[in-house]
């Protein structure tokens, strides 16, 4: 590790709240500036949640009802 420090007082003379101040609002906006990370698309076949459905009851219309998406 190298000894450099990351801010440097150039003028004036700051307090340490003023300090620790500045160090938030430095830490704060290096951290809002990094990109998010892409989300991971699932497919339709890969959703396991998709796949898995409420029982169908038994009458008319329920053998077409098994196989249609919800």
């Amino acid at each position: 590790m190298t000894d450099t420090p990351l801010l440097r007082v150039v003028r004036g003379n700051p307090d340490d709240a003023e300090l620790a101040a500045l160090t938030a609002v430095v830490a704060t906006a290096a951290a809002a500036s990094a990109p998010a990370p892409p989300r991971r698309r699932t497919s339709w076949w890969g959703d396991r949640a998709a796949a898995v459905h409420a029982p169908v009851a038994a009458g008319d219309g329920a053998w077409r009802a098994s196989s249609l998406p919800r």
